[in-house]
């Protein structure tokens, strides 16, 4: 597996399969993301939920005509907002996505503040011959499977998270890999003090990917 991280929650996700077949995800192509809009060969474009720096409403058109092949999915508030050719993913869902099993899982944003909406945002397990869980791409919860998981896309700082919370949800999920993602609020001169906490307190193999260069998993 290939990923290649274009800024904030915006993954892209190359599998080979057994046949040769490439299957191709993009995650989360947000407003704080940079470096996906010339993507073609698309085989799914999943979001998360409707927060703009998940879903950029300006260049997903743009986006969806250059892979008119793409599938596209949504959690189902996003997916209602979107319209079709959206559609929407509940928890408990399976996706066939090439040679891709995509689960929908989780189902509720963090909560931000009692006081404010409470939305829906579908984490998504990837699983290719190798592995149920080879990808976890939670969006901005902190959803535990409860299962193995390869390579997690953990969150490093957001307006709902703690340093302790991030640290604690990489050890309850222990994925054999973990990657950073959610952190385009931070000022990249303060990334390091997230990231050497992430670092330090789990086991886990933590990796911060170069923008849009891929790497291998």
């Amino acid at each position: 597996m290939e990923l290649t991280h274009f800024g904030h929650s915006c993954l892209l996700a190359d599998f080979a399969g057994n046949d040769g077949k490439r299957s191709t995800i993009l995650f989360d192509p947000g407003i704080f993301s940079h470096g996906f809009e010339g993507i073609t060969g698309l085989s799914a474009i999943l979001v998360t939920h409707q927060h703009p720096d998940h879903a950029d409403t300006s260049r997903l058109p743009a986006l969806i005509e250059a892979n008119p092949q793409a599938k596209l999915y949504a959690d189902p508030q996003t997916a209602a907002q979107l319209g079709e050719p959206w559609t929407p993913v509940h928890v408990g869902d399976k996706l066939q996505i090439g040679h891709l099993t995509v689960r929908g899982v989780g189902g509720r944003h963090a909560v931000i503040h009692p006081e404010l909406p409470d939305i829906d945002n579908i984490s998504y397990l990837v699983g290719d011959g190798t592995h149920p869980a080879r990808l976890m791409h939670p969006g901005d919860a902190l959803h535990v499977p409860g299962e193995p998981v390869d390579v997690l896309a953990t969150p490093a700082a957001a307006p709902w998270l703690k340093i302790s919370e991030a640290v604690d949800y990489l050890r309850a999920v222990a994925p054999t890999h973990a990657v950073p993602i959610h952190q385009g609020i931070i000022d990249p001169v303060a990334r390091p003090i997230f990231y050497g906490r992430l670092t330090e307190m789990t086991t886990t193999d933590f990796r911060v990917l170069e923008p849009e260069n891929a790497f291998t998993f």
